[in-house]
């Protein structure tokens, strides 16, 4: 169906599986007899839209972030300033402004005539996050003037710090709604929490608490304040029930309800180019008293390798900058200055991990079928269990793309703890959250078997003997356990808060696979952890402590002023080394 939006409504018709929608924009002067507008349209249709575009929004900002982070390699360029470029963040900017906040606007509008005031809770929820995310990315961006139609065409920009307050301010909004009302109706669907508003209200404050670890650096006693009290007042979120992600189906087409991600790697067309850094963190960079590798029990659910032994490939295969082949002989200095087991090339010799190092802009030899992807978490793919094959398969293998956007869950909030005591002194335990925070990653993890149990289930022969998948490959408690000691024993070793917090951060970076925001986040707060591989070439330029403007955004409006990647957003005051 055709939709006219007015006043940049976003409005929608629901076409899916678990409120999948579609609209097409006309020019704004056209009139539509069949419109939809605010005036007829259905609230859970528009509330279904908020929740999708939610989703868009996380995938938005899951590559860009996660790729300065060395999550993802960023493939785009040698150097930070041609990273990206303005262009590559419209899609972002249009999401939020033409669709997510025109969308919710409406959802209040309707909801209040109706007394729907659970929806208006939960959109506020949605927004005031929305709005934190923007300022991460952007800093200083339009809000009370935007979204006034041609009544302002060039909305001047708001300081990210009033913008956070506008968004906790919504939050204790969405919270006195969300503790007093007892009648109103909730959402027909609801992706994240299936209507329970008890759920919503402890997402409302677990975001107050993001908000205030973000802006430690700024207002480091208020920060403690916030944080002390919504610790003591204990309804943050503490367990998997209700961590705020959505979640996604396993349709490939009419509509694809399927991660992205997945369809990133599990179809016909080549996939992201992991991080080797990323990959070797899990694989190799912890060792026991011998120097052995102390494998972390979640690689094999976050990554599928393609190959058996990515150090035998043929040199055609490579685009490993210095030399032809993964000669670590040939690895540059600058790696071996910050840890001189550094991977080059490839993340581990004589293993299938086969990435790209960070900022490597080399050209794209044939290694589709090769390159290590996207597991079975939070993707949907596939879980690692050594059969080595291409997976550009149409999407019919793994969990077929039934994954995740984790936006907010349990062991953040474990972490964020932990580093709030370590760094702004405030009254938490750091050692007991960063075992609570490293199991509830782990569980939750391993808990996505579930989600493909064929794969699980499967026999295969090894030495001669019929075995699952599950017994030949999934970590069992002592494994987990042994990995969790490693780890305490490292923070017990650390003689200074900086170490110990760099324990703390290189764990909570770990459980952050999927979410690219907030490792960008902690990275710029903390400069942890801090052995990040460096860029491939030796100068790549100063590292980016926010994004460029939205091309968009700046060529319509005549107040814009582009920003340079160096300008920090309002909570970022550049105490932290990065690089």
């Amino acid at each position: 169906m055709k939709i006219k939006m007015k006043k940049i409504f976003a409005l929608v018709t629901l076409v899916l599986f678990v409120g999948l929608v579609a609209c097409e924009k006309l020019d704004e002067n056209l009139e539509n007899p069949s419109e939809v507008n605010p005036s007829n349209a259905q609230i859970n249709d528009l509330y279904n839209n908020v929740q999708l575009t939610m989703a868009s929004m996380m995938n938005g900002v899951w590559y860009y972030p996660a790729s300065l982070v060395r999550m993802t390699a960023n493939t785009s360029s040698y150097q930070y300033l041609n990273a990206s470029n303005p262009s590559s963040f419209n899609g972002i900017w249009n999401t939020v402004y033409q669709v997510l906040w025109p969308d919710i606007d409406a959802v209040i509008s309707l909801a209040e005539a109706q007394g729907s005031d659970i929806h208006i809770a939960n959109v506020k929820i949605m927004k005031a996050y929305s709005m934190m995310v923007m300022v991460d990315v952007f800093g200083d961006i339009p809000y009370t003037e935007s979204l006034q139609g041609i009544g302002i065409i060039s909305p001047s920009a708001d300081q990210g710090t009033a913008i956070y307050n506008a968004a906790v301010d919504l939050l204790n909004e969405a919270i006195t709604i969300l503790e007093s009302e007892t009648t109103a109706p909730t959402p027909t669907y609801d992706n994240f929490y299936n209507g329970d508003k008890s759920k919503w209200a402890t997402l409302a404050k677990t975001l107050k608490f993001r908000a205030a670890v973000t802006t430690r650096l700024v207002n480091p006693t208020e920060s403690a304040g916030v944080i002390n009290a919504l610790v003591s007042a204990g309804d943050l979120i503490d367990s998997s029930v209700e961590d705020f992600q959505f979640s996604y189906g396993t349709t490939r087409e009419n509509p694809n309800s399927r991660h992205p991600r997945y369809n990133n790697s599990y179809e016909t067309t080549d996939g992201d180019y992991m991080s080797n850094y990323y990959m070797w963190l899990l694989r190799a960079e912890k060792e026991d008293g011998s120097g052995n590798p102390i494998i972390d029990p979640r690689i094999r659910y976050y990554f599928y390798r393609q190959v058996e032994d990515a150090s035998a490939l043929d040199d055609s295969e490579y685009s490993c900058h210095f030399s032809n082949t993964p000669d670590q002989s040939q690895k540059p200095a600058w790696y071996t200055a910050i840890d001189s087991r550094m991977p080059y090339c490839v993340a581990y010799e004589g293993d299938g991990y086969l990435g790209r190092d960070h900022l490597n802009s080399e050209g794209i030899p044939p290694d589709g079928p090769l390159r290590t992807i996207y597991g079975l978490y939070p993707f949907g793919g596939l879980f690692d269990e050594n059969s080595f094959d291409d997976q550009q398969q149409s999407g019919q293998t793994g969990a077929k793309g039934r994954g995740i956007w984790p936006i907010m869950l349990a062991s953040y909030t474990d972490f964020m703890r932990a580093e709030a005591a370590l760094t702004i002194g405030t009254t938490d335990n750091a050692r007991g959250l960063l075992e609570s925070g490293v199991r509830k990653s782990i569980t939750k993890v391993m808990g996505f078997e579930s989600r493909d149990a064929a794969t699980f289930s499967k026999q295969i022969n090894q030495r001669g003997v019929l075995i699952s998948v599950k017994d030949a490959f999934v970590p069992d408690d002592a494994d987990v356990d042994a990995y969790i000691n490693h780890v305490l024993s490292l923070y017990d070793a650390a003689a200074t808060d900086t170490e110990r917090l760099n324990v703390v951060m290189k764990e909570y970076y770990i459980a952050l696979w999927g979410n690219g925001i907030e490792a960008y986040n902690m990275y710029r707060r903390t400069g942890m952890p801090l052995n990040m591989a460096p860029a491939l070439e030796s100068t790549p330029g100063a590292f980016m402590r926010s994004f460029f403007l939205p091309a968009d955004h700046v060529l319509r409006n005549q107040n814009a002023v582009q920003r340079q990647i160096t300008d920090g957003v309002f909570w970022d005051n550049g105490s932290a080394t990065v690089y």
